[in-house]
């Protein structure tokens, strides 16, 4: 029998709760594709809340999803501690060099205030203009960087290494500045409206750094900051690998995760099984190369793996959809979500 249609908060939050709703909830991260929608160039699109606000509101009308986001690009908690932030034509903003440029320095980097930081400010403006337009109907998504994984562009990879590993106590000097500004950054946007939070985290996963150190560091400091955050998170490891860290994961308080393209959503699910729900898995570095019946098949599979019970939610693998992938192809996912994922699901 036929579920009642649901909104999409409805959706989403029957889904985190191990239930199933009408159908497989669907997120589009898409950052970057209302620039186009606008016919504006990336830089410009990011320059005033106004653009992403009508970007989002757009994609969501387009192609049904059920989020709005408030994130506009990774980088914009390192301009808010003064770094630089580099645009191009087809991509993400990346950050640019390092804005500590020596470990000696770190006793001097202190929390950037929130209200003083303009790319922050229009941020939690999109996110209070999408709450009001979603009218509860929608969930609206803030983002933090975890206070272990910004480093990597405060320091870049090879200093943080040096720092995780050798010096510890600046380390944790360094961490103390981070969690109270993740903290604070997080909140901010659950007070503006989001409905919750993606807690990126990286480095987080094994792909990155052995189990043994992140239990040492990340995952204390996980613990810590998701326990202060007024709303409820799902961890993302970027397309790292999250299954020998599952048990670790949940008892950091974070309510869903962020599934990478390289593992089994079948095994996947039984490890996260009435503890974590799970979002993924689609590859979206191979997105922008498949056809449209390549992209039905991969969105069947993942149903099939991880959808029956509930407790799943179709997205990328990344937690940002790239620039590449076409206006087709995002219709094609759209279109076999529908097709593939209205529950009961055979």
């Amino acid at each position: 029998m036929t579920k009642e249609k649901m909104t999409s908060m409805q959706r989403v939050l029957t889904a985190l709760e191990h239930r199933e709703p009408d159908r497989v909830p669907m997120l589009l991260p898409l950052t970057m594709h209302g620039s186009r929608e606008l016919g504006l160039s990336i830089r410009d699109y990011f320059s005033r809340a106004e653009y992403v606000i009508e970007g989002q509101i757009r994609l969501q009308e387009k192609y049904g999803h059920d989020a709005y986001t408030g994130f506009f690009y990774g980088p914009a908690e390192i301009e808010a501690f003064g770094g630089e932030v580099i645009f191009v034509d087809d991509g993400p903003p990346n950050s640019g060099e390092p804005l500590i440029k020596s470990l000696d320095t770190l006793d001097r980097i202190t929390v950037p205030e929130i209200s003083k930081v303009p790319v922050l400010q229009n941020i939690l403006k999109t996110i209070r203009t999408l709450n009001e337009k979603a009218d509860g109907d929608i969930p609206v998504l803030g983002v933090v960087i975890s206070p272990f994984s910004l480093p990597v562009m405060q320091l870049g990879f090879e200093s943080y290494l040096e720092l995780i590993y050798n010096k510890r106590e600046l380390f944790w000097r360094l961490m103390q500045v981070n969690e109270t500004f993740a903290v604070q950054w997080g909140n901010a946007q659950l007070a503006a409206g989001a409905t919750a939070l993606a807690y990126f985290d990286p480095l987080a996963s094994p792909t990155v750094i052995p189990r043994n150190i992140y239990l040492e560091t990340g995952w204390l400091i996980a613990k810590r900051t998701i326990a202060k955050l007024n709303g409820p998170t799902a961890t993302h490891l970027a397309s790292g690998r999250v299954l020998p860290v599952i048990d670790d994961l949940v008892k950091t308080g974070t309510g869903a995760v962020g599934a990478g393209s390289s593992e089994a959503l079948v095994e996947l699910k039984q490890a996260c099984q009435g503890k974590l729900a799970i979002i993924g898995n689609l590859n979206g570095l191979e997105m922008h190369r498949w056809s449209k019946e390549e992209l039905f098949h991969r969105v069947k599979e993942a149903i099939d793996g991880a959808a029956p019970g509930g407790g799943f939610i179709l997205s990328d693998s990344h937690g940002e959809i790239p620039w590449q992938v076409t206006d087709e192809q995002l219709r094609a996912i759209s279109e076999a979500v529908r097709e593939y994922g209205t529950y009961p699901i055979s």
